[in-house]
Formats: structure tokens, sequence, C-alpha cells
């Protein structure tokens, strides 16, 4: 091969990666989708046919045809030209395609509808505490900078004062939080021998998808779930009677000291050292001597992904850890970690009993 020839493989190599680097780093199409998303773009435009030309603009969102960009500007207020821009880009992606004179949504588009089903919709919309915590990413340099969440720089305030001043937020937060284990709760059921406990405590659990899980799997136990809203979890436990009970109540505050098992289930990994700290002495302050923490997390190193680690970071100035972090921060509280198992591809239960300081 002659020195152009490799010159030339080199150039291109070169041109493919700063391509695939460029691509990588681009706004332009993440931004599209969760803009298309949140205007309601593909549930809009599920379409059975065109719409013709010379037509008045639609008086219902709810249309079921293919619509024009007339249609869709009058009826979304946004402006025509930057609404065809948009849909553009959406038909180089392939979520939506051209109907007539009009657009609509594609079966791969379809994924991004409110009821696929599969998290999406919820995930990338600019008012779910998701889509909207997300946009907090422009802030990255500030977290890395200063340790810091970035979402306080964004919005004013923590994300979890917004969930509290917003129940809308906090919804749509329990929904993700739902979506995202509902298909390995069995997994975490089958993970550990609960019938070793008469009362589990679910600190901060949440809607208590899990924690119903549990006592349906084991008939013998009840539980008590402390969280700032319990309004879901209390839906959740109605067919299990007095065996399941929910408090409002922070993890920062005294907890309730009659439990076997104090169950903390994606809670860690929101915080940084010092509140974690904080509230792992209100677990050891309210566990007997022989009562277990289980904690459920991504461990690094064990399928947390480097993603979750930026989002936990910017989110929440919180952080994916090893299990050598957890055991760091655990000695100081007298809990010594007694097993390690994987559920799913992602998640692990840890396990802590006490033990003499």
């Amino acid at each position: 091969m002659g020195l152009l020839a490799v010159a030339g493989w080199i150039y291109m190599g070169n041109e493919d990666e700063v391509r695939t680097l460029r691509q990588m780093a681009g706004l332009v199409t993440p931004m599209a989708l969760r803009v298309a998303v949140t205007l309601g773009l593909p549930d809009r435009l599920r379409a059975a046919g065109p719409v013709p030309a010379d037509s008045a603009p639609a008086s219902s969102a709810a249309s079921s045809e293919a619509a024009t960009v007339a249609h869709l500007a009058a009826e979304l207020d946004v402006d025509p030209t930057a609404l065809e821009l948009l849909l553009g880009h959406l038909t180089t992606l392939g979520v939506v395609e051209r109907a007539g004179p009009g657009y609509r949504t594609t079966d791969f588009g379809a994924h991004l509808c409110a009821d696929a089903g599969n998290g999406l919709h919820n995930l990338l919309h600019h008012d779910t505490a998701a889509g909207r915590a997300d946009l907090a990413f422009v802030d990255l340099a500030h977290s890395v900078r200063t340790g810091e969440p970035a979402y306080p720089l964004r919005y004013g305030q923590d994300f979890w004062a917004d969930l509290a001043d917003q129940p809308h937020l906090r919804e749509a937060f329990d929904r993700q939080m739902t979506w995202r284990i509902k298909d390995r709760i069995p997994q975490y059921v089958e993970a550990v021998d609960w019938s070793r406990f008469n009362k589990i405590v679910d600190v901060g659990g949440g809607p208590g998808d899990l924690l119903a899980a549990v006592l349906a799997a084991n008939p013998d136990i009840c539980a008590h779930l402390v969280d700032l809203e319990v309004g879901p979890a209390q839906q959740n436990f109605a067919e299990l009677g007095d065996r399941a009970e929910a408090t409002q109540g922070s993890f920062f505050a005294p907890l309730p000291a009659d439990g076997d098992a104090y169950l903390l289930f994606n809670i860690l990994h929101d915080w940084d050292d010092e509140q974690c700290h904080r509230i792992l002495a209100r677990c050891v302050e309210a566990m007997s001597a022989t009562a277990r923490l289980i904690v459920v997390e991504s461990i690094r190193g064990m399928g947390a992904s480097t993603e979750m680690d930026l989002v936990m970071l910017v989110h929440f100035g919180g952080q994916e850890r090893s299990v050598q972090e957890f055991e760091k921060l655990a000695e100081p509280h007298g809990l010594r970690l007694t097993g390690v198992t994987e559920v799913a591809d992602d998640r692990c239960v840890l396990e802590f009993r006490k033990h003499p300081i």
C-alpha cells in the first residue's frame, strides 16, 4: 500500500470517528424527541389517513387523522414554520412520515406514545419528574466542578422540594419507579428469605409495589411503609387489611422501632455520603439487636451503568457505589455486611446486621 493510500485510509478512519463523536455529542435529536413528546405529537399523529389539503383546522387534538402543519400549529399554538422544521427532522428519524399533505406517526414512533407501556413518554416529557430533571444536564459542568447537583441551579430548589411543591411531578416519579421495577418484582421477592421476618419497615418505599408483592407471597408477614407521600401505597395495600400500613414521614426523622427488617430500596444512591449517614443512623436507631437492614441498589462494578452515575450526580448529588463503598458507609453505624445477592441485570440486595462498634 502506497503512502498516499495509507494517508487516505487514516484520514477516512479519523473522519468516521469524528462523525461518530459529533453524533454522540449532538443535542438536536434528543431534544427533538423530547419536544415531540412534550407537544404530544406521537399521540396526535397516530393516523388512519391523510387530511385533505383544503380542510379547515381540526377542532380537537384527539383527531385520528393525519394532520397538516397548519392544523397542528393551530391546535398546539406553536409557530407553523418551526413546527414544520421539527416534523422534518422527526421524519428523518422515522418517528413520523408524510401522509398526503400531512403527517402521521409510524410504528416506530408509536413507542413514544403515552399509552405505549414502555416508560419512554414519562422519561422524555418536559413536565414529568424525569424529563424535567434531565434538562439540568446542560449544567453538568457545574456538577463536575462542585460535586453538587445541577437541578437546583436550574430550578431554584432541589428535586425533592420540587416533587413536594408539584404533585403532578410526584405522581410522574412514582409512575416511573413502578415501571422500572414492575417486571423484576418477582425476582426481588425471591432474592430474600422474607419469611424470616415478622415485620418489615419499608423506608422511603414510595407506592409500595415491592412491599405489597412481598406480603402477597408471605402471608404471615406484616409491614409498615414510611414516605413523604403515602396515598399510592395506601391504595396498593387496600387488599392487605391490617397486615400493611403506610404513614407519612421522612427517613431523616425517627422511624418505627418494631421492625425485624428495614428495607432501603433505591434510596441511598440519591444522596451524598453525609445524607446517607443520616439515613443509616435513623435505621440503626430503630433496629433491634437482631434486626436486619436490606439495601437494594445498583452496584458499581456489578451492573450499574456509567450513565446512571451521572444521572445520580446531576439530579440529586448522589452516586452509584461499590460494595466496598457501602461497607465503608455502614461501618460507623455498627453495621456489618453479611450477604450480596445479584438480582436481574443491574441491582443487588445487600444485607447488613448489627455488630458491636
